[in-house]
């Protein structure tokens, strides 16, 4: 007995063993079948301060410039914890662009947009989790069978995104990088209230869309996503112009960089007294509206794994010693 007992204790503790990487590997096929990746992409545009379209500027599509829409592009995972709610994780890359000379003038408050005359572009990398709802499943006779099937869905969720905004020099037509200019006196000690902004900020994505489903293993998808953000300075332009003189204080008198950020703070035309541009205090940007964009996104997605629910079945393994 005492021969056998090591060679019993250890058939038991591989039979442990086996038992207990059974049970994780079938959860571990039941996550993976429940989980899709794919590639999102479709047009996307800025709603800011820059551009617009008749009368007072708004912070929704009113103000949609359709000649700046640019284009995103990004790829996803989502696993799907029950049939209604679907877990994403996103990554996307793109672009926002902003233009008062687009503005078409009709005499309105929109003229002082156009005559402001400031423009942006920034490149956009974002990522956010969002947790995505399909309220239809609940009307569904069979919630597991998914071919040919629509389903609707609502979006929200929590992200970050990275940007840099840009202007044309007016002088070389050149793309130059804005935040380091201070071009609202940010970081300036005649402003505490406006310290820089950081070029990485959250944003709440927040959508709608339509789910179709061409097989058991590939859906495709239409949705429209709306970013809302926590900062004015996307476009580089939120508040009051400051006095130029502080350029020369804080970058060196009559400096490279002071003369840049007199220019790129102010393209109004200030040659002339009869035409003067807007000078310090005038309203440069409204800084109660946050900045936002949207996309529109063709969404494709692969189901990972097996096509079928084998993992379901309640049979047990068979362990032999």
């Amino acid at each position: 007995m005492k021969h056998h007992l090591p060679i019993l204790l250890r058939k038991c503790a591989l039979s442990f063993l086996a038992l207990a990487f059974t049970q994780v590997s079938f959860s571990q096929i039941r996550l993976f079948n429940n989980t899709e990746a794919g590639i999102t992409f479709g047009p996307s545009n800025f709603l800011g301060d820059l551009g617009g379209n008749k009368g007072r500027g708004t912070t929704f599509l009113k103000d949609n410039n359709i000649p700046l829409t640019t284009f995103m592009l990004g790829g996803h995972i989502t696993t799907n914890p029950t049939q209604w709610l679907g877990i994403r994780l996103a990554m996307n890359i793109g672009k926002l662009q902003g233009e008062d000379e687009i503005i078409k003038g009709q005499g309105g408050l929109e003229e002082a947009r156009k005559f402001r005359n400031s423009d942006f572009r920034s490149r956009l990398f974002e990522a956010f989790v969002a947790a995505e709802v399909y309220p239809t499943v609940f009307m569904e006779y069979d919630r597991e069978d998914t071919y040919k099937k629509w389903r609707p869905y609502g979006l929200i969720g929590v992200g970050v995104f990275n940007f840099n905004p840009q202007g044309t020099d007016p002088l070389t037509g050149e793309w130059v990088n804005l935040k380091d200019l201070s071009t609202e006196g940010q970081g300036f000690e005649e402003y505490p209230d406006r310290k820089p902004y950081k070029l990485t900020q959250i944003n709440i994505p927040m959508g709608l869309g339509v789910k179709y489903f061409m097989s058991d293993n590939f859906s495709i998808a239409l949705e429209v996503i709306h970013r809302k953000t926590f900062t004015d300075y996307i476009d580089d332009v939120s508040t009051t112009y400051i006095d130029p003189n502080l350029f020369d204080k804080y970058f060196g008198m009559g400096s490279q960089k002071a003369q840049l950020a007199r220019r790129m703070a102010n393209k109004t035309d200030q040659s002339s007294s009869a035409s003067a541009g807007f000078g310090p205090g005038d309203k440069r940007g409204t800084s109660t509206n946050m900045d936002a964009y949207y996309s529109f996104g063709f969404k494709l997605s692969f189901r990972l794994g097996r096509g079928n629910d084998w993992y379901n079945s309640t049979r047990c393994p068979t362990l032999r010693f």
